[in-house]
């Protein structure tokens, strides 16, 4: 499917961003995470009222939709935490370990076994992924509840991508991603009143820098993604978000000053050839 090739690195460039936007912002985690979704969800209502997304929807759907976007209020709130204790390399390469996770849930649960290329690419990519991380993972404690906090980030997005896959085999895409997006931004609503986070007193750059988290990586990146779990194992979309890593961290080099290693070149190099080794085809 051709198309499948236009859109998907188009997504891949457009969530490199989000790491970049978030360093620049100067709101804590939560506000981060909470303003992203709810503007990219304020951004979708209208197109969801035309539409009237809501007709037809069950109990048991309501239950997948909504578990789907706690999951990514989760995902959210662990990654974009991390970013404040090590560096972009670390966090992206550490959070897109997912495909580990989401390879094994779909053959546990959604009975989708990974085929050779799959396999294959999976390898390559966390390898590149670890070789990235080899010459920029930092040893203090801090940097090391921020690998937590990553980690804890891949594991929340392999269960988003696993419901993804579930429910958009028989659900189109804007009345998965409306529901799911607007779920994420009322519980991160909530988590921010409970911690006392406030939503106002930042720079003005920092809400340009919010607001273009919500339309790049957000409904850009995120929603090219949800649409590519229709026609692919949610192992396979997994897996080409691996080269969110090599953007990053290149773009990280030059908005941000953060060093670009040898081991970070070969490591993109064999995120690369992971996907391509992934996506050749579908066994």
């Amino acid at each position: 499917m051709i198309r499948l090739y236009i859109f998907l690195p188009i997504g891949i460039v457009a969530v490199s961003t989000a790491s970049i936007f978030i360093k620049l912002c100067d709101s804590p985690a939560l506000v981060i995470s909470a303003y992203r979704v709810v503007i990219a969800s304020l951004l979708l209502a209208p197109f969801a009222g035309y539409h009237r997304v809501w007709k037809g929807w069950e109990k048991k759907d309501l239950q997948w939709l909504i578990l789907s976007g706690i999951l990514l209020s989760l995902h959210f709130v662990s990654w974009i935490a991390s970013l404040k204790y090590t560096s972009v390399a670390s966090s992206v390469v550490l959070v897109n370990s997912h495909p580990i996770f989401v390879g094994m849930g779909g053959w546990l649960f959604l009975k989708e076994r990974p085929g050779l290329n799959l396999t294959l690419g999976i390898g390559l990519s966390v390898l590149g992924s670890g070789l990235i991380s080899y010459g920029d993972m930092a040893l203090s404690r801090e940097a090391l509840f921020g690998d937590g906090l990553a980690l804890l980030g891949a594991m929340a997005a392999s269960g988003y991508f696993l419901v993804g896959r579930k429910m958009r085999k028989d659900r189109d895409l804007l009345s998965y991603i409306f529901p799911v997006y607007s779920t994420a931004g009322v519980v991160l609503i909530l988590i921010c009143f409970a911690f006392r986070k406030p939503f106002f007193g930042y720079s003005s750059s920092t809400y340009l820098f919010l607001f273009l988290l919500a339309l790049v990586p957000q409904l850009i990146g995120h929603t090219t993604f949800n649409w590519a779990l229709k026609y692919l194992p949610a192992p396979m979309v997994a897996i080409t978000i691996l080269g969110e890593p090599l953007g990053s961290t290149i773009l990280a080099y030059f908005i941000l000053g953060e060093g670009l290693t040898s081991w970070k070149i070969v490591g993109g190099i064999a995120i690369f050839a992971g996907i391509l080794v992934a996506l050749k085809r579908r066994d």
